[in-house]
């Protein structure tokens, strides 16, 4: 088995290596052109849009606009927001932060892609339900059902690994290092609650995370922003530092510049997801009345992950100057960083952070597992039958060390990446369409809400 483990360790490395990092970021690239830097022009409106509920009262869905994001969000907010972005910084140093922020920046035109075409192509079940994502525009958009096939067949059982195994790894390691919980009980504990809101379909999920994400998201943003105002004479010599790195690479380890880009990058993507394909299959299940206006939202979770909470994390880390210190393991440094400005409150908000952000991952990549596994699967005895092993694995993750699993899962993953990025570009043409046409819609609303304040305004005036 240890054999097999490195073997797929080093097939790990070879997938996730500088070709796909290449591919993902530039698609983001390109697509960011092809849109007039979208991310950009339309931020505010697609802040506006995640609060607002008017468009999807009445438009085909099964959860709200704004429960499609915290779902998406629930999967993608996870370890690798505390312990991925701390070991691209122990790794690569602190010039890997800015390479993660550029990776975001562009990932935020990539996630739009992927969820106007989630939504144009989504479809509904036997039971009425939406059914959406790569699978779909591959096999509908594309006309090519075997990319369709085989990013469902990686989806669905890369669900088992990283939006499982591994999360409920790490909450079950966290409360018996911290609290003395042993594990069995831990992932029970997880099961429990894994069963009450999986199996209940996306709607359970929608309402749980619509509740969960936005507590745990802002409890940490709040911990980070408190270091951050009790140390604001270290900001500006992070920031100077994280910025001259990035460039030079000279505090990473032998100056590599190739390893803060490709640290930064590759941590940064692997945290919002974006150009994986997972995202969208939450997208496709929002009431929204164009593709457009729920690509603009989904466009958001980005911004929440990388450029927010990643970065608390990071710039948290480089302030401490804890990264210097090799003697570290890389996956306690950020507890260590918060624990020097916090003292022992550190370690623990970083605990439950932690704690927090896994359990809300396995809600969100059930629902993206289960879609894959219909996709394959239609019957609809079938879904509940995944639904169930996969709130049963939860306990496997919670006590066992499956690393042959864990690494399968990782390759998995980043395959999930090849079909979509084939079909965001062979469909660039869509996208841009699409969004022309909610571009124009936007337009009108604009003119009738103006039109709808002179008219009032006239009739005051009489």
């Amino acid at each position: 088995m240890e054999a097999i483990a490195k073997f797929l360790d080093k097939v790990s490395g070879f997938v996730w290596g500088v070709p796909l990092l290449v591919l993902l970021v530039g698609t983001g690239i390109f697509l960011t052109f092809r849109l007039s830097f979208i991310q950009v022009r339309l931020l505010p409106y697609s802040l506006k849009q995640i609060f607002t509920r008017k468009h999807d009262k009445k438009a085909d869905g099964d959860i709200s606009q704004f429960q499609a994001l915290m779902t998406a969000m629930a999967a993608t907010v996870g370890v690798g927001n505390i312990v991925g972005v701390a070991t691209a910084v122990f790794m690569g140093g602190p010039g890997a932060i800015f390479w993660m922020w550029l990776a975001g920046f562009f990932g935020m035109a990539t996630k739009y892609g992927e969820a106007i075409l989630a939504v144009k192509y989504r479809v509904k079940d036997s039971k009425g339900k939406m059914a959406g994502g790569p699978m779909y525009y591959l096999e509908h958009g594309l006309k090519q059902k075997w990319l369709g096939v085989l990013f469902a067949v990686f989806g669905a059982l890369a669900a088992f690994g990283i939006g499982n195994g591994t999360q409920s790894k790490a909450v079950a390691d966290v409360m018996n290092n911290t609290f003395n919980v042993p594990h069995y009980i831990t992932g029970i504990a997880l099961v429990v609650f894994g069963a009450l809101v999986i199996l209940g379909g996306i709607k359970s999920i929608g309402r749980v995370t619509a509740f969960f994400v936005p507590i745990m998201a802002l409890f940490y943003f709040i911990a980070g922003a408190i270091v951050v105002i009790m140390n604001l004479n270290l900001v500006p010599e992070a920031f100077a530092l994280i910025f001259k790195d990035a460039f030079t690479g000279q505090a990473a380890a032998g100056g590599a510049i190739g390893a803060v880009i490709r640290f930064g990058v590759a941590r940064g993507l692997f945290s919002n997801e974006a150009g994986l394909g997972s995202a969208p299959i939450a997208a496709a299940a929002a009431k929204t009345d164009y593709p457009g206006r729920q690509a603009l939202i989904s466009m958001t979770q980005v911004l929440f992950d990388t450029l927010i909470i990643c970065s608390i994390t990071g710039v948290t880390i480089v302030m401490s100057g804890k990264w210097q210190d090799k003697s570290i393991d890389a996956g306690a440094l950020t507890a260590e960083a918060f624990g020097s400005f916090l003292g022992s409150a550190g370690p623990l908000i970083v605990a439950i952070g932690l704690i927090f952000f896994a359990t809300s991952t396995i809600l969100g990549w059930s629902y993206y597992g289960e879609k894959c596994f219909q996709y394959l699967f239609p019957k609809h005895g079938f879904v509940l039958a995944y639904r169930i092993i996969f709130v049963a694995f939860i306990f496997v993750g919670a006590v066992a060390s499956l690393d042959v699993v864990w690494a399968l899962a990782d390759v998995l993953n980043g395959l999930m990446a090849i079909p979509n990025l084939i079909g965001l570009l062979g469909l660039s043409g869509i996208i841009i369409m699409e969004t022309k046409r909610f571009q124009a819609k936007v337009q009108e609303e604009k003119e009738a809400e103006r039109l709808g304040k002179q008219t009032s305004v006239d009739t005051s005036a009489k």
